[in-house]
């Protein structure tokens, strides 16, 4: 397998203050340029674009069933260190911002056991941050 690369995503939202004190403040992301439309940040190492889309009259959110969980599509994040996961989960709650699925590790003691938790941005964009005990099981089955 080559060298992982960094992705890079753009993403809609409707207040790139709010935006920038979120990924900024409350997830600690280091910012890149930006312009009065988008902000580039770095996500652990990742290029994530914020760029400005006002806000529509009625926004449909959609899940999938998953472990007796409403997982919320479309969502990205990033799979991290258990430790680095563990302090994004205190900074997260720390900072008052609600999970849509709280921290929990799932197949416990099987192949591919994974922590993984989801919340939204002020956008209503989700996020999924999850932490694998053995990262070689990254695409077990």
């Amino acid at each position: 397998m080559s060298e992982l690369r960094p992705f890079h995503i753009a993403f809609p939202v409707h207040d790139l203050a709010a935006a920038r004190h979120f990924y900024g403040t409350v997830l600690g992301c280091p910012e890149g340029r930006s312009s009065e439309q988008w902000i580039d940040f770095n996500l652990f190492g990742h290029q994530i674009v914020a760029h400005h889309k006002p806000a529509p009259d009625r926004a449909e959110a959609h899940s999938n069933p998953v472990d007796g969980h409403a997982v919320p599509v479309p969502h990205f994040g990033v799979v991290l260190t258990q430790a680095d996961w563990k302090l994004l989960a205190e900074r997260v709650r720390a900072a008052g911002v609600s999970f849509v699925i709280e921290p929990y590790t799932r197949f416990e003691g099987q192949v591919g056991e994974q922590s993984t938790m989801f919340f939204l941005d002020p956008s209503g964009n989700a996020l999924e941050f999850k932490a694998f005990a053995d990262l070689g099981e990254l695409f077990a089955k």
